[in-house]
């Protein structure tokens, strides 16, 4: 017999409008004894069924909800999602050229806690809810049967899984070990990913749009790219016809990289044009502000500040200090691009944090363009929580 959970009185509303979490204050009472990561039922106070979703006894979110119809979670029911998400996707695919993307974005393609990308004939996996490691098995033989030419790699080294009460994880899960570097291909430049030494999956795919959008700010331009990690907007930019690309980043291995695809895309190098620059970017724009250096283009893509509700206060400091420093070294109607992968800081706030700099930094800022994250990474209508990233093309005078 299936373990069931009962929620409180009231508490039912959002699975009926089908958002996937269920909070460990909803919940009533549990029946049964559901193990980590086992299917439950879920009903009303007055046992009405809502939905099938997976149990995790340690999380705040007690429950993520797999299915809002009575069927069963097994390997078909993962190779339905799999097929649905990339028929959702296939447009973007072939349109953009794609041999890297985002295939799985978790509760918005119906599958809590796991994202997979795509990286030529390698898919990597992040399993990061109870869930999803108690149904390895299954998404992994789904997996095959969609893409049986693929090789399979888990990347579940982020610490967010202990919150599942789960441990992190990496390695092989099906087929060969990925080598150090796979070249993927969007908007027709070259990119090389590390899946097993980079970061999250390997790469952000989710600013492709944004790094194409960028290329109409650059021509002719000094350009400053910040966090560039392998030196994806750097690309752009040189693509663009930058007349200078600084990537700077506190990484030497991903400063690295981004020499790498610089290279493999035959941009043009020579003479410093693409310069590659171990600095902690903090300290820089300061050192860039007291000597009086100034860029006509200022791309300030930071990691993410805003882990938790606790530190939004902390992370908006954050975001408001480097957008201050970038302000304050850009040219009189010069461009700052610049982006938040902070959920929790919606576009609203994130504008106000622009504002606030500009005050700071003694500049008048116009925005001109909005930015959001590539189309592959989608956000299911029930599931608003889905849309993370978000930036602006700011004019500085």
């Amino acid at each position: 017999m299936t373990a069931a959970i009962y929620l409180v009185k009231g508490r039912e509303k959002s699975l009926r409008r089908k958002h996937p979490w269920v909070f460990s204050r909803g919940i009533s009472k549990v029946e049964g004894e559901p193990r980590l990561g086992e299917t439950v039922d879920v009903y009303t106070h007055d046992n009405q069924w809502l939905a099938k979703a997976a149990y995790s006894p340690t999380s705040q979110i007690r429950a993520r909800v797999w299915s809002f119809e009575k069927q069963e979670i097994n390997v078909d029911f993962f190779v339905k999602r799999l097929e649905d998400a990339l028929l959702v996707r296939q447009e973007i695919i072939e349109r953009d050229g794609l041999t890297g993307f985002r295939l799985i974005a978790a509760e918005s393609d119906g599958l809590p806690g796991i994202t997979i990308d795509k990286y030529q004939d390698y898919l990597v996996c992040q399993l990061l809810s109870a869930g999803a490691e108690y149904h390895k098995t299954n998404i992994v033989k789904a997996l095959t049967i969609v893409f049986p030419e693929c090789h399979v790699y888990e990347r579940s080294d982020a610490a967010v899984r202990k919150k599942e009460g789960l441990e992190e994880r990496m390695g092989v899960l099906h087929g060969d070990e990925p080598p150090q570097s796979v070249i993927i291909e969007e908007n027709g430049v070259k990119i090389s990913v590390d899946i097993v030494g980079g970061h999250k999956t390997g790469f952000y795919l989710d600013q492709r749009d944004s790094r194409q959008k960028s290329i109409k700010y650059v021509k002719d331009k000094d350009v400053l790219n910040c966090f560039c990690y392998t030196g994806g907007f750097g690309l752009y930019a040189l693509k663009g016809g930058a007349k200078r690309v600084i990537n700077a980043d506190v990484s030497q291995p991903a400063l690295d990289t981004a020499k790498y695809n610089a290279e493999i895309n035959q941009f043009d190098i020579s003479k410093k044009r693409a310069v590659f620059l171990n600095a902690d970017v903090f300290k820089l724009l300061r050192e860039y502000r007291d000597q009086g250096t100034l860029f006509d283009v200022v791309i300030m893509d930071p990691p993410k500040f805003v882990s938790s509700k606790n530190n939004l206060t902390s992370g908006a400091n954050g975001y408001k200090d480097i957008n201050m420093l970038a302000m304050q070294i850009l040219k009189p109607g010069g461009t700052l691009l610049t982006y938040s992968c902070s959920g929790l800081m919606g576009t609203d706030l994130f504008q106000k944090i622009i504002a606030d700099a500009a005050l700071d930094a003694g500049r008048s800022v116009k925005f001109v363009e909005r930015f959001e994250q590539a189309a592959d990474h989608l956000t299911d209508s029930a599931y608003p929580e889905g849309f993370y990233l978000k930036g602006f093309a700011c004019k500085v005078l």
